[in-house]
């Protein structure tokens, strides 16, 4: 059974606030504030915080529970012990969990209904909701087992010749995956994804992109695990920065697949960035 838990926002770290800003602000047709000693970029359905620090580095990933039963269950299920102090920015969120992963990664989670008074400006483009975020990790298993003794459910995973794994995708309700890890010489930040509705409206995004010469480094695409079309570019701090459409719909029953790891698993029409 799935969390039922859907990202509400990433916090991620840079060298430069406010040129991260300035970028997720003019390609994701976003509006910032300042929250303290952050600077949050918000858009219709999509929330990006930056705070100053390393870059390719996720401060925080809040997930907001879908209805009270689940986030009861959740609360019940998760020790005291394994809990941290909630980040100063996820504060406001009443009752809020925060728990910390292998690689140092901290994940919250809060009750449905959370209040904001954050104003969102709506724009004349196409729906791009927060939906995924990938992080890069030297040790999947260790990471997979973590996330899944949370709750989360195992949808794909990619194993290497040798049947170790190199790459997964989770999921906390019944989109494919609302979290993926990858294998990786070092770990860190991967990437995050905005899911619209269809191809014309990756066509429309794509259009933004070029319009305000911001190259697309990889795709337009299609994904094994997920079957999602996608394209990607990279913010300054050289995180990717996904658009996406057409992710998979899972159910509740939905056995785990197993991919090779081969640039196909990430690709079916192509080449692929491979994180090793």
């Amino acid at each position: 059974m799935e969390l039922r838990a859907s990202l509400n926002h990433l916090n991620v770290t840079t060298p430069d606030p406010a040129a991260m800003a300035a970028f997720y602000c003019s390609t994701y047709g976003m509006t910032q504030a300042s929250a303290g000693d952050a600077i949050v970029c918000t858009g219709p359905g999509r929330v990006v915080a930056l705070t100053r620090g390393p870059a390719n580095k996720l401060a925080y990933a809040h997930y907001t529970f879908n209805d009270t039963p689940a986030w009861l269950a959740f609360r019940d299920r998760v020790p005291g012990a394994a809990q941290i102090d909630v980040p100063a920015l996820a504060r406001p969120a009443p009752d809020a969990v925060a728990i910390k992963d292998p690689d140092g990664n901290v994940i919250v989670f809060s009750p449905p209904d959370i209040a904001s008074d954050v104003e969102v400006r709506a724009d004349d483009m196409p729906q791009a909701i927060l939906q995924h975020f990938a992080l890069r990790t030297t040790q999947p298993q260790a990471m997979l087992a973590f996330y899944q003794s949370l709750g989360f459910v195992l949808s794909d995973e990619v194993h290497d010749p040798t049947g170790a794994v190199r790459a997964c995708f989770l999921r906390t309700e019944h989109l494919h995956h609302s979290l993926a890890l990858f294998g990786a010489p070092a770990a860190g930040f991967d990437h995050q994804s905005f899911e619209t509705d269809t191809w014309a409206d990756m066509r429309v995004w794509g259009d933004r992109m070029a319009e305000l010469r911001v190259p697309i480094v990889w795709g337009i695409g299609r994904h094994g695990p997920g079957n999602d079309v996608f394209f990607m570019v990279r913010d300054p701090d050289g995180n990717l920065a996904e658009i996406s459409a057409e992710i998979e719909v899972c159910e509740s029953e939905r056995p785990a697949g197993v991919w090779v790891h081969e640039e196909r698993t990430l690709n079916l029409w192509g080449k692929a960035i491979m994180r090793d």
